[in-house]
């Protein structure tokens, strides 16, 4: 039972009690006042009757003893006459109480006192004392006593006490069993109400109390469960966007960080922590000149503390062995009333734009200066042969035979730079379809055998046993492994080998290229599939390549969802890998 039950029970057991008591009491001075009366007026009567045949004058002495006596024993009282002088005239009565030295010395002068009729109650002896004068007007000429036993009167009382207590006691015990059904009533819901309304406090908004009254008790229930599904539902949009944006400040790919008006860091997402390698627990909380270690970043949040305006920078900053571009973007975070709240810092990672920004310069620069050189050669040439040099027959041929060599080149050139561009469009496809590569590869060896023999190249295909077909493109796969045999011939010395091996596997092919040319160094082996990159630059370009064949191959391997790895050591030679699966693989 809740405590404010048991007060409520309380003060209602303590009020039931107290008006039961004041009730019985009340009731019981009237019944005693009732039974008083009533004994007062039987002895008042009995004394008037003993009065009046005393005083009778037709009766004799010996007749009125009688009537006296038989008087006493009907009213069961002891009848006494005293004349003037306090002689006693007449003493009837057997009462067994009755002390009459008693009422002559204590008793009689008190009758004497009063001078008219009296009542005396005599406790010690339980019996009650009733007088009148003989005269009318006074007590001189003699008095009529009678004394009664007031046993009777006192059993009464306790009856009617007993009574009493017994019915004030039965219905104290159903008003009290009514009382706590009532106080039950009522204040269940209460109770409820309250526990629901700590549990709210303490942040459990699923808490309901039951709605079972249309009364006053059930619209506090009522009320109190809409609280309750307004505040759940209120939480649950708060929660839902505090996920939402931590969800967002976490998986955003740029570094944010938050630094409150007294310039220590509060918040800083995962882009951050993994741009700049830091720890969390050694970050948050710390002012911001001690937790930054570049002293562009501090300068930056002292000038946005200064200046209360935002700042838009680009920054490059070094990042363990790497520097990498930064374009930091700093806004004060002001309050209502100008309240200031602190600097709002994104970092976003530029390095990638600013390496297809060089990128995008070096190829116009690199195809600008491929360009240039047949070009220069071809417009060189036809000039001298205008100035004069076509009158000779031999010189004109020669001049002309360079003029067609650099024409060549330029259009292979042009055509790289053509496929490339193709290959590289969001929309291109390949003809797929089951190809051969043991026919395809040896097409590609009768094609380059020519160019073998002129090198003094050893050229060497292993076969696997078998059949082995892939799904892929026939005319894109013979361009792939062209480069790849034709650069490793290009770059093979004189007595050389280049080896080409054919592997089959239950799901995929794998297709090696070896060369003991002039090798890779590691340095440059992650750049080699750049556009116009070239590992000796002299070589390449007086072999006629354009410098695009390693980008086009990395390409189309790619596009037939396949895998090119490269093993190189610088003087030993070289060995490129293509793994490509025998079932196109939709991605």
């Amino acid at each position: 039972m809740s405590r404010f039950r048991s007060r409520f029970l309380f003060a209602l057991t303590t009020l039931i009690i107290a008006v039961l008591v004041g009730l019985g009491l009340l009731l019981g001075q009237i019944f005693d006042s009732y039974y008083m009366n009533s004994f007062k007026d039987e002895l008042r009567k009995e004394a008037l009757l003993a009065k009046s045949i005393f005083l009778d004058e037709q009766l004799s002495g010996e007749s009125i003893s009688n009537l006296v006596a038989e008087l006493s024993e009907n009213f069961n009282s002891h009848i006494t006459i005293i004349d003037q002088n306090d002689k006693v005239i007449l003493d009837e009565g057997e009462n067994t109480n009755h002390d009459h030295q008693f009422l002559l010395e204590e008793i009689l002068p008190l009758i004497k006192s009063e001078g008219k009729a009296f009542y005396y109650t005599d406790k010690n002896n339980n019996l009650a004392y009733y007088s009148i004068p003989l005269n009318e007007q006074s007590n001189d000429e003699g008095v009529l006593i009678i004394n009664s036993s007031i046993d009777s009167l006192i059993r009464v009382n306790q009856q009617m006490w007993g009574i009493l207590g017994a019915s004030l006691g039965l219905a104290f015990i159903i008003i009290l069993l009514l009382g706590i059904r009532i106080t039950a009533q009522f204040t269940r819901p209460i109770e409820s109400a309250t526990q629901v309304a700590m549990e709210l406090a303490k942040g459990n908004y699923k808490a309901r109390t039951y709605e079972d009254h249309l009364d006053e008790t059930g619209m506090l229930s009522q009320s109190i469960n809409i609280l309750a599904r307004n505040l759940q539902d209120m939480t649950r949009a708060q929660e839902m966007q505090q996920d939402r944006l931590q969800t967002l400040i976490e998986n955003m790919g740029s570094g944010l960080i938050l630094i409150d008006g007294r310039g220590y860091i509060n918040l800083v997402n995962l882009a951050y922590k993994e741009l700049f390698d830091v720890d969390s627990a050694k970050f948050l909380y710390q002012l911001y000149h001690d937790a930054f270690t570049h002293h562009e970043i501090i300068e930056i949040v002292e000038e946005i503390f200064m200046t209360e305006v935002k700042v838009r920078k680009q920054l490059h900053l070094p990042l363990a062995i790497e520097r990498r571009h930064f374009e930091v973007y700093g806004a004060p975070i002001i309050g209502t009333n100008d309240e200031w709240k602190g600097i709002v810092l994104v970092f976003h990672d530029i390095s990638e734009l600013k390496k297809l920004e060089q990128m995008r310069k070096d190829f116009v620069a690199n195809v600008s200066h491929e360009l240039k050189t047949p070009i220069t050669s071809i417009k060189g040439f036809s000039e001298t042969l205008l100035d004069g040099a076509l009158s000779d027959k031999q010189t004109a041929e020669y001049f002309l035979s360079i003029i067609l060599k650099e024409s060549d080149r330029l259009q292979s050139l042009i055509q790289d730079l053509l496929d490339l561009s193709k290959i590289e469009q969001q929309g291109f496809q390949l003809s797929v379809q089951n190809c051969d590569l043991k026919e395809i590869i040896e097409d590609i060896r009768i094609m380059l055998e020519g160019k073998a023999k002129e090198k003094e190249v050893d050229l060497t295909i292993r076969y696997p046993e078998g059949l082995v077909f892939i799904e892929g493109d026939i005319y894109r796969l013979k361009q792939i492994f062209i480069n790849l045999i034709s650069n490793a011939l290009t770059y093979t010395p004189k007595e050389g080998s280049v080896a080409v091996t054919l592997e089959n596997f239950n799901e995929y092919t794998m297709i090696t290229v070896s060369d003991t040319g002039i090798g890779i160094s590691t340095e440059e082996i992650p750049r080699i599939f750049e556009r116009f990159y070239r590992v000796d630059r002299a070589r390449s370009r007086n072999s006629g390549g354009t410098g695009l064949g390693l980008a086009i191959v990395k390409h189309l391997v790619e596009a037939h969802k396949g895998q090119i790895s490269v093993q190189s050591k610088i003087g030993e030679g070289t060995t490129f890998s293509v793994k490509l699966f025998k079932k196109w693989i939709d991605k």
